[in-house]
Order: structure tokens, then C-alpha cells, then sequence
């Protein structure tokens, strides 16, 4: 990579192509990292909730989160509310293993709150008063703890 010049993808649109670590942090130019979720991704939702929480469970919310977005973009219009809060959710616990305590407890409670008008019959069988109650919890801990362990933490998406 040309210092002076931007990434771009095949579209030549902007895109930071430095390898990323499990919490999605940049490395350095030619350093291992870990694969790149592929973006634009369109999945049933079971297959998205699968692909997260094998992700989540792997200790790389970051790009749990990257599966919940595509499914937000993609999905049905009644439930982009739903995907999004699942992505706060993502990256909360993201900033939380990070360390950043203050964006983490935020995101973890901004991404309750989304998904908090969606506690009746559960869509997709998601967990969503478990998910809040765990989200809450968290961000309790997080901005009066140390930094979290992404994978130890990772909750259960389905009842």
C-alpha cells in the first residue's frame, strides 16, 4: 500500500484495507489477522443468527456485528429495528473488550432499548428479554470494572 494514497475496493470506494485483530482493531500492514466478514451478505435469519453467535462464541463481536448489519440493510422493513439493536449489542460488547467502558456500557444500552419493543412473541426465536437483561447487566459491570472478556461474555442469541 502506497502510504499516500487511500484503499479502495473493486468499486474504488474507500475501504481501509489493513488486516483487522478478533475485536476488529487495525494491524499493521502485513501482519496475520483475521478474516474480513464479506459485506453485503444476504442470509435467512436463522443462517444470520447462527453465523453470530458462532462468532460471539469465537470472541469476535465486531464481526457478529457485521452479520447483524448485513441482515439490518437486507431484511424486511418491520425488523431493521431488531438487526440493529442485535449490531449495538455487538459493538458494545465490542467497546467493552476494548476497554472503552463509557462507549461500551452506551452501545449495550442503546442496543436494549432497540430491542426492547420487540419482547412479545419472539421473532426467530431470539432471546430478546434474556438479550436486554444480559445487555443491562453487562454495562453495569463494564463502567465499573475492568475490560470485559468478549468470548467468556458472549450471550445467547436464541431461547
Amino acid at each position: 500500500m502506497n502510504e499516500t494514497r487511500r484503499d479502495r475496493d473493486a468499486e474504488g470506494r474507500a475501504r481501509n484495507a489493513r488486516p483487522r485483530d478478533g475485536l476488529g482493531r487495525p494491524l499493521p500492514y502485513g501482519t496475520p489477522g483475521v478474516e474480513r466478514q464479506p459485506e453485503g451478505v444476504v442470509r435467512t435469519p436463522a443462517e444470520t443468527l447462527r453465523e453470530a453467535q458462532r462468532l460471539l462464541d469465537a470472541g469476535m463481536p465486531f464481526h457478529a456485528h457485521e452479520v447483524f448489519e448485513d441482515a439490518w440493510k437486507s431484511g424486511p422493513e418491520d425488523e431493521r429495528e431488531l438487526w440493529r439493536g442485535l449490531a449495538q449489542l455487538a459493538v458494545g460488547l465490542t467497546h467493552s473488550a476494548r476497554g472503552n467502558t463509557a462507549g461500551g456500557a452506551r452501545l449495550l444500552r442503546r442496543g436494549a432499548g432497540a430491542l426492547a419493543p420487540f419482547t412479545g412473541p419472539g421473532r426467530h426465536g431470539i432471546a430478546v428479554f434474556g438479550l436486554c437483561d444480559w445487555a443491562r447487566e453487562l454495562a453495569g459491570r463494564v463502567e465499573s470494572g475492568p475490560t470485559v472478556d468478549a468470548a467468556a461474555e458472549a450471550p445467547r442469541l436464541r431461547a
